[in-house]
């Protein structure tokens, strides 16, 4: 069996554009996975302990099973780990380190679905939550947008807006703002992509603010509640996976971001359409990733 640390998996120098074609893939063999939702516990507030199977087609000889935490003042702050069977001979195969493996393949997904369902003339893109997913959803937007030129409007928060400016210094494709306050930030904005792990509540509380063609990515999913049954559209990575969303019956219009990538549904049809992209995260990426990092 093999251990497979954060740091063996950091050294393979796998570049954020490969992640993102790795959720890609994974995507288009969805309905070929055995892949029930997440059981998700929580010990205390909004503490959680996630367990996440999954069984890739059988071609890939592949079962995965992630657990991961996120508990209030670790850093950073979720932290996974993921086993993996042959599922011919039933036999553990790995222990997997999945910090890298969860950040890049949120953020890939993030990207892939803003790359996806944006307005064609989307200009304006505003993140709030600056952490290890807001930067890997960066990683992958700025590395599959370069030949675009992107306005990037970051939230306020201690020094992290600055930083991360000094992060990406070296894009010359992107001009950067700083904004004090949420309707600031969403304000004009194209996409708006939320990255905070914790939300207390609503995070713009009017959603007339959010013009129309925006699409709101909120990566852990909190703080857009009242966008649910107004926006015109949803997406989301897996039906079963939202299913108990307070407001999932008052959806307007419901889709798989994965229906999209194959044709069987519309994403955006018209460029005034307001869209919510939920990017739950499956362990089907986080198995698929397993699998090609195991596989070179």
């Amino acid at each position: 069996m093999k251990i497979v640390t954060n740091s063996d998996i950091e050294a393979l120098g796998i570049s954020p554009a490969t992640c993102v074609d790795w959720v890609r893939e994974a995507f288009l063999i969805k309905d070929l996975c055995q892949l029930p939702p997440k059981i998700s516990l929580h010990p205390r507030g909004n503490d959680f302990i996630n367990t996440m199977p999954c069984i890739l087609p059988k071609e890939y000889r592949t079962f995965g099973c992630k657990v991961v935490t996120r508990v209030k003042g670790q850093h950073p702050a979720l932290n996974s780990e993921m086993m993996i069977f042959d599922t011919l001979t039933g036999k553990m195969k790995a222990l997997v380190n999945t910090d890298w493996i969860t950040a890049m393949r949120t953020g890939a997904v993030a990207a892939l679905a803003i790359n996806t369902l944006r307005t064609a003339k989307a200009s304006i893109y505003a993140f709030v939550g600056l952490g290890v997913i807001g930067h890997a959803t960066l990683d992958c937007l700025l590395a599959t947008n370069l030949d675009r030129h992107l306005t990037i409007r970051l939230k306020r928060y201690k020094d992290h807006a600055e930083k991360t400016i000094d992060r990406y210094r070296t894009y010359t494709n992107v001009h950067w703002e700083i904004s004090d306050t949420m309707e600031e930030l969403v304000t004009d904005a194209d996409v708006v992509v939320s990255c905070i792990t914790d939300a207390d509540g609503l995070l713009v509380n009017d959603t007339g603010l959010f013009k129309p063609g925006v699409l709101v990515v909120p990566v852990h999913t909190r703080g857009f509640q009242n966008c649910d049954t107004i926006f015109d559209k949803v997406f989301a990575d897996d039906e079963g996976h939202v299913r108990g969303f307070r407001y999932f019956n008052e959806f307007r219009n419901f889709g798989e971001l994965g229906n999209i990538l194959t044709g069987r549904i519309p994403g955006r049809e018209i460029p005034t359409e307001r869209i919510l992209s939920y990017n739950i995260g499956l362990a089907l990426f986080d198995v698929f990733f397993a699998y090609r990092i195991l596989s070179d």
